[in-house]
């Protein structure tokens, strides 16, 4: 994994050790010397991390990481501080003002290494999540309001801590924690972990069992990939760490373990799978919203086209085939005028709902504009996409309720199917044929489904009325 890496500090002879270090394992560096400067580069260049110094003239790293992340163009870029300072309060002034990890002159290069790969893959799984919510949010009709951030309690697993230890831990995160799962074996974790956590703290210190084995098979599963793992490990166990964090562990914390530290980690590692779980939900509305009717909840037409074309680059030549069905409501422009467009909405949802009953689960149903609609069935016939049109129809003719009225409104629908049984005929041209045969039961009578010629034939075939 290679990434762009601003370095920021005042001496020139740390940067550039630190960019030899870091050149030497193809990461790309750019360097500043101070704050302002840094600020700059962080804006233009967008640096996958940002390595920080403390102590620096004009600006120190604190005040430029608290303005990298009340920046909205910058507020994601991961910052490490880089310090001579090992006192606990330091950190914690560091944590607090939006830093993502801490380093000590002179900086082991297990830990380097292993922290920026750990936050870049960070990065990136963010910026993924903001772009698909960005492309998403372009299509969707949306409000565009953003949730308010969750600070509620969270629900803890605590893997493999002695009971004192335990003790002291379950208690310091008691302001953020509605609950501390303790598992005692890899077992027993993996069977918590199910019961909706939002963040794992797991001791590397395991006698009887391998906790980095857990790591790797949580993030191997899709329930559990995007659960934060803090890990908890001893001065000497540095290498097992640093493979802990290269398998997707996401925060560490060495011993003798600061309650206060620990406390800032958890709400970082909370506040931060929650804004991943928002922007994920963010995406899968906004992805419903611009491939779905609002009204109906069936498909609208770009998805119906989009699934269509992929269904007919797929069909194997001699198939069986398949047909598309499309209808419209007859005369729905008088609902509208005598009953008004909440009645006439009545009756697309109505009519939306009986399609979905008649049709079978492989089929597509999709409203592509006003009052008409499609159905796609693959592995069907013109015999059977015959019956179920004609199913449809009868279905359509019974009564439709509408609300706030005492009677019942009668509707009916025209439909035309076509079939193609070769990969080679176009999404066009077979949409084309179902049309012409919509139009051609309109002006047969309305009420009746006729079925498109084959593709070399030009007549059209009544099935039913």
């Amino acid at each position: 994994m290679t990434a762009r890496i601003l370095v920021v500090d005042d001496v020139e002879l740390n940067v550039r050790l630190l960019e030899a270090k870091l050149s030497n394992e193809y990461f790309e560096v750019i360097a500043a010397d101070n704050g302002p400067q840094a600020l700059e580069l962080a804006e233009s260049e967008l640096p996958d991390i940002i390595l920080l110094d403390v102590m620096m003239p004009r600006m120190d790293g604190l005040e430029v990481c608290r303005r990298l992340k009340a920046n909205a163009r910058t507020t994601d870029i991961p910052v490490v501080m880089v310090t001579a300072l090992s006192d606990i309060a330091d950190r914690l002034r560091g944590l607090e003002a939006g830093a993502d990890d801490f380093l000590t002159k002179p900086v082991n290069d297990i830990a380097l290494f292993a922290r920026v790969r750990s936050l870049v893959r960070l990065k990136r799984m963010m910026e993924e999540f903001r772009l698909r919510e960005e492309v998403c949010g372009r299509f969707s009709s949306g409000n565009g309001t953003e949730a308010a951030e969750d600070t509620s309690p969270a629900k803890i697993l605590l893997l493999k801590e002695p009971g004192f230890a335990a003790t002291r831990i379950v208690e310091t995160l008691t302001p953020v924690a509605k609950a501390v799962l303790h598992a005692t074996s890899c077992a027993e974790a993996q069977r918590l972990i199910e019961d909706s956590v939002e963040l794992v703290i797991a001791s590397l210190s395991m006698p009887d069992a391998d906790p980095l084995r857990l790591v790797s098979q949580w993030r191997a599963s899709e329930a559990t990939r995007q659960v934060p793992i803090l890990l908890i490990a001893g001065e000497g166990e540095l290498p097992r760490l640093a493979k802990g964090l290269d398998l997707g562990a996401t925060d560490y914390l060495i011993r003798p373990v600061d309650r206060n530290e620990l406390l800032a980690r958890t709400r970082t590692q909370i506040r931060r799978k929650r804004l991943q779980d928002r922007l994920r939900e963010n995406y899968h509305r906004s992805l419903s919203l611009a491939l779905t009717d609002e009204l109906t909840g069936l498909y609208n037409r770009r998805y119906v086209l989009a699934h269509l074309a992929e269904l007919l680059a797929r069909m194997p030549e001699g198939g069986t085939g398949t047909a598309v069905m499309m209808f419209d409501i007859d005369h729905f422009k008088q609902v509208n005028d005598r009953w008004g467009h909440p009645a006439g909405d009545d009756v697309l949802r109505e009519l939306s709902e009986r399609t979905l009953r008649q049709v079978r689960s492989v089929d597509l149903a999709a409203r592509i504009g006003g009052e008409e609609f499609v159905v796609v069935m693959p592995e069907t016939n013109l015999a059977g996409a015959a019956v179920v049109a004609d199913r449809l129809r009868l279905v359509a003719d019974q009564p439709f309720t509408l609300q706030g009225y005492d009677q019942k409104l009668p509707v009916t629908v025209s439909i035309g199917v076509a079939v193609t049984n070769s990969s080679s005929e176009s999404l066009e041209a077979l949409l084309k044929r179902a049309d012409d045969a919509l139009y051609a039961a309109k002006n047969g009578g309305r009420n009746r489904v006729v079925a498109a010629p084959p593709a070399l034939s030009r007549i059209p075939v009544a099935i039913a009325s």
